[in-house]
């Protein structure tokens, strides 16, 4: 795995100088300064690790590059987005521990998890303008494509697991399409469509020169600016400047194959829980109780209630069997 050392100090510099040009040995004046390519494959099981830092630095399986934009947004997120981005480094402690590991094992890059930071902060409760959901923001038709179930009961896009492994086979899909980290994320933004017919007119698969033109979306222009700009602070919050956080706990819990027809603040009560408690584990149950259409479905439930959530759905197969007779 490649390390950075003198030029990734040089840009965790613009994070706690005025003066960018600290190591007057590095020249940071061209457009662009590619810090890093990918790792080769074999190098990403070292990502395993709970850490991601070494003696020199931060380890990056995506490609780095600094230039203006990037800077810019660093600048943003340390000044005016400051109170928002501060959430998102707070939520980053809870969800990255479930999004990493997904897209490890299918072999993709794990920082892509910060395009699902800049996409909704982590939030699994997020909509947009265009009625995208959940922390990786699919629409109902590409979520359905890549195997997400969107009805009126259920929406996974709102929960994390289901949800990056539907992101994580789309943009493997991307990344063979295009054979650019930079070019997959701009297609996640904008459609591959869209990004194939700018290849085509452009004669070019450079992400920056095509981000230059003027027929280039102004939001898919600043999305991997904004992404490297969250990856390089996410990694060293508090070179940053960002020394403040309160991090959320990681997310812990057991799986349990409820019934069709239970509802979870039923359940809940039954755990001897606060009547949100189940709900809150399972955002995507958008109706709080599990359709009886459903044979039974995989829920979030508190670590060690397992054996009473069991007893309830018995006792409720019981009176219902009681009440059919």
């Amino acid at each position: 795995m490649k390390r950075l050392s003198l030029s990734y100090l040089t840009i965790l510099a613009t994070g706690i100088c005025t003066s960018w040009c600290v190591f007057a040995s590095v020249s940071l004046a061209a457009p662009t300064y590619p810090l890093l390519a990918p790792p080769p494959i074999p190098v990403q099981r070292q990502l395993r690790r709970r850490s991601e830092f070494s003696v020199n630095g931060p380890y990056f399986n995506l490609p780095v590059t600094y230039n203006s934009r990037v800077k810019q947004w660093i600048q943003y997120y340390q000044g005016p987005g400051r109170h928002i981005f501060k959430i998102w480094l707070d939520r980053s402690y809870r969800y990255l521990p479930r999004i990493k590991p997904v897209l490890i094992a299918r072999g993709l890059p794990s920082d892509l998890a910060y395009l699902a930071m800049i996409e909704s902060g982590f939030s699994r409760f997020a909509v947009s303008s265009a009625n995208a959901v959940g922390p990786w923001q699919f629409i109902k038709s590409t979520a359905r494509r890549y195997g997400l179930r969107v009805s009126w009961w259920i929406d996974e896009r709102r929960d994390v697991v289901k949800s990056t492994i539907a992101a994580a086979t789309y943009l493997n899909h991307l990344h063979v399409m295009f054979h650019s980290w930079y070019l997959a994320a701009a297609a996640y933004n904008m459609g591959e469509r869209r990004v194939q017919e700018l290849i085509a007119r452009y004669h070019t698969d450079n992400y920056w020169i095509l981000s230059k033109k003027r027929d280039f979306p102004l939001e898919t222009e600043q999305y991997i600016p904004k992404l490297i700009a969250a990856m390089l602070i996410a990694k060293a919050p508090g070179l940053y400047g960002f020394r403040d956080l309160d991090p959320l706990l990681p997310l812990r819990y057991d799986v349990f194959n409820a019934p069709g027809g239970t509802d979870l603040v039923s359940l809940a009560r039954y755990l001897g829980l606060p009547s949100n408690a189940i709900t809150h584990l399972n955002p995507e149950i958008i109706r709080g109780f599990i359709p009886y259409t459903l044979r039974s479905f995989k829920i979030r439930i508190p670590i060690g209630d397992l054996a009473k959530a069991r007893r309830f759905a018995q006792s409720r197969f019981a009176m219902t069997d009681v009440a059919t007779e």
